[in-house]
């Protein structure tokens, strides 16, 4: 029986980059649980399968180097020719280096920005073009509080955590386009959203030097006092994602437990 819910994705494709991650894994979960078909993207073929296996039979995975402009195409046309459609795509896949404000080098910036902007325009523009076919389409972009607010210097002390100046840049500017997509594909019936996590630190940084220090500094600037779990961003991709959110685009959505509010 077709639910009724404003959330039901039932019929809908989905395609999650770093599907199967610690922020994305949740987005694939979600998504899943609402009944979309879940394509997930990685470089990581391997892992993306185990984990498709695991959201049911019906999801899949594809693999995806999002440095290989012409292969995000590629996979955008594959989809559809598989499913029909693509009515759902979260930019979320990105691994970039961290180097610290001293360190930083212009071949920092040039492959952060690469994986986690280039990419995620030509994605949209590629999965736009589909879209644009049906009229219709969610285009979700994962940014970070980091792209609206700077970092607190004295909390990374003596970790092997920093904040990095690439990955401000970058999620600053996404947010940016963000904004400039959804004015510009309304027409096409195509809404662009961010969601901005705030601190939802994977399990590799607890079991860093000095991680659960840094964890407990980092809880001090947060009003609700802690790290958030990626469960707790669940509910924001959801409404971007269905008719919950049909009159939402251009936004950027902040899951920070109130760090910004400071």
């Amino acid at each position: 029986m077709m639910s009724n819910s404003i959330f039901d994705l039932t019929g809908k494709i989905a395609l999650v980059t770093g599907g199967a991650g610690h922020l994305g894994s949740a987005f694939s979960e979600i998504l899943a649980a609402n009944g979309a078909t879940v394509v997930i993207a990685s470089p990581n073929l391997e892992k993306s399968q185990a984990f498709a296996l695991k959201l049911g039979p019906k999801h899949e995975a594809m693999k995806l180097d999002l440095d290989d402009s012409a292969a995000i195409g590629a996979t955008m046309d594959q989809i559809v020719k598989c499913h029909g459609a693509l009515d759902v795509l979260v930019n979320n896949g990105y691994s970039g280096p961290a180097p610290s404000i001293d360190k930083a080098t212009p071949e920092d910036f040039d492959k952060t920005l690469h994986r986690g902007l280039t990419s995620y325009f030509v994605a949209s523009q590629q999965a736009s073009f589909h879209m644009r076919k049906r009229g219709s389409g969610s285009i979700i972009n994962i940014a970070s509080m980091y792209g609206l607010v700077a970092s607190y210097p004295e909390v990374y002390v003596g970790s092997t955590v920093n904040s990095p100046p690439n990955y401000h840049a970058l999620k600053g500017g996404l947010i940016h386009l963000t904004r400039h997509l959804a004015v510009y594909w309304a027409c096409h019936g195509i809404r662009v959203n961010a969601i901005s996590p705030g601190p939802f630190p994977p399990k590799r940084v607890l079991e860093s030097p000095g991680g659960r220090e840094f964890i407990e500094r980092l809880s001090q600037k947060v009003p609700l006092k802690r790290m958030g779990e990626p469960r707790e961003v669940q509910g924001a991709l959801l409404l971007l994602a269905s008719e919950a959110g049909s009159f939402i685009t251009g936004q950027n959505i902040v899951v920070d437990g109130g760090w910004t509010a400071w």
